[in-house]
């Protein structure tokens, strides 16, 4: 097992977009469901699997394109000294003053290496200021235990 580090900043209008972070329904809308329906399915089907926007069950990050991977550990500490680093630099960027704890963000990163370190993901959210927001995720590889069908999107 290994793990996989993600980071997407972005305006929050866009991260609100929750068609496109959630994976098509397999099946496609009924031919009667209306043309909107149908190119909605469609547009959803053709860019959930390379738009670069987080989604909303974090194991989805592996059918992503290899190029959205910021880093990718064989131990869970490693991986949780990426987060640790990603939160100290943008903390001066939160807009909640309680995210910027100090406090808080010494406890994620080692909340998440126990988690990892279970075989589980993390998955972190931050607003930051204009308004944008910021997506960290650490994602287990080979296998994913919420979704081992997935495969590693490092080739």
């Amino acid at each position: 097992m290994h793990h996989h580090g993600y980071l997407w900043t972005g305006p929050k209008q866009r991260f609100d977009d929750e068609a496109l972070r959630r994976p098509p329904y397999p099946d496609p809308p009924p031919a009667d469901g209306g043309p909107e329906l149908i190119r909605r399915h469609r547009e959803v089907k053709a860019e959930f699997p390379v738009v670069d926007l987080p989604p909303l069950e974090t194991a989805y990050w592996l059918i992503k394109p290899e190029a959205l991977v910021r880093g990718t550990w064989q131990e869970p500490k490693e991986a949780a000294v990426w987060l640790g680093e990603r939160l100290t630099e943008y903390a001066p960027r939160f807009m909640s003053e309680s995210d910027r704890d100090s406090t808080r963000l010494t406890l994620l990163p080692t909340s998440a290496c126990d988690r990892l370190t279970r075989g589980g993901d993390v998955s972190h959210g931050f607003y930051l200021e204009r308004p944008s927001y910021l997506s960290l995720a650490l994602v287990c590889c080979s296998p994913n235990r919420a979704r081992p069908e997935l495969d590693c999107p490092v080739r």
